[in-house]
This record gives C-alpha cells, sequence and structure tokens, in this order.
C-alpha cells in the first residue's frame, strides 16, 4: 500500500481538507501535515517537510498545495532525490508520474476548484512511473544532482 502525505499554506487549507475528504471516501488515508487553519505559514516548510519525509523513503507520494502551487514546487525540488511536479490538469498529473516519475504534485488553490483537483489526484494516485525512454532523462537530474554532492538523490524507480 502507498503512504500518502498532504501539506498546504494558509491558502490552500481548504482544499487541502476537500481533497482529504475525497480520499477518505476512496478508503486512503492520508498523512497531514499541516496547516489546520488560516493563520500564515511559511510554505517551504511545509514543503521540506513532506519531501524530506519521501526522500527517506518514509512516505512513498504527496500532494501540496498552496495559492499558485508554484512555491510548493520550488520548495520540495530543494530537496535532494525529489521530482515534484507543479500540476493544473490531468494530463500533466498523468506525465508526471509516467514520464517523470514525480513522487509529489502541487497544485493551486487559487488556480484549480475542488472537482478538478479530486480528478487530478485520482489521475497522479493512478499513474505509474512508464519507464522506458524516460529512464535515461530521469537518471540524468539523478545524475546531476549527485554530482552536486547530493548522495541521497535517488534515481527513477
Amino acid at each position: 500500500m502507498t503512504t500518502l502525505a498532504i501539506g498546504c499554506d494558509e491558502a490552500a487549507c481548504a482544499l487541502k481538507e476537500t481533497i482529504k475528504a475525497h480520499l477518505a471516501a476512496r478508503g486512503i488515508a492520508v498523512q497531514d501535515f499541516g496547516t489546520h487553519d488560516d493563520q500564515p505559514v511559511l510554505y517551504p516548510d511545509v514543503a521540506i517537510a513532506v519531501a524530506e519525509r519521501v526522500a527517506a523513503g518514509e512516505i512513498d507520494r504527496a500532494i501540496l498545495l498552496c495559492g499558485t502551487g508554484i512555491g510548493m514546487a520550488i520548495s520540495a525540488n530543494k530537496v535532494p532525490g525529489i521530482r515534484a511536479a507543479q500540476t493544473h490538469d490531468t494530463y500533466s498529473a498523468e506525465r508526471a508520474a509516467r514520464s517523470n516519475d514525480a513522487q509529489i504534485i502541487t497544485l493551486g488553490a487559487r488556480v484549480v476548484g475542488p472537482e478538478l483537483a479530486k480528478a487530478i489526484v485520482d489521475t497522479f494516485l493512478a499513474s505509474s512511473f512508464d519507464g522506458g525512454r524516460s529512464i535515461p532523462k530521469v537518471e540524468a537530474i539523478a545524475a546531476y544532482e549527485a554530482s552536486l554532492g547530493h548522495g541521497a538523490a535517488r534515481a527513477a524507480g
């Protein structure tokens, strides 16, 4: 069973709760990294906490949400071995998993409505890495990361 985490800043707290309820209705448990109200938080703190757990292999996949999804993606991608993809449609969610072996997707609560967000999450969770022609591309990212001294970089798969 895949372990799944979710985290957000105050701009996306309502959407996070909508996605959590949607996943719970499907019998999918998530580890919630907050935030839990509309009080301001630093989204990098949430993104990095989640991404570090994914990079350590403690969590398989994650969903991060903020106003646009951009800040969460940038922050999560600073953690060695992480491939976080900003997704605003089901096609990008599918390709994030199938072509890029992304472990994390990010969504923008000010950009994506609740029904589309649920569809994006469902698509991501139903998709897996295809390998094939994408393997050398994902491995090249990991190799570059390793060349920077980030030994924790994980290759595709």
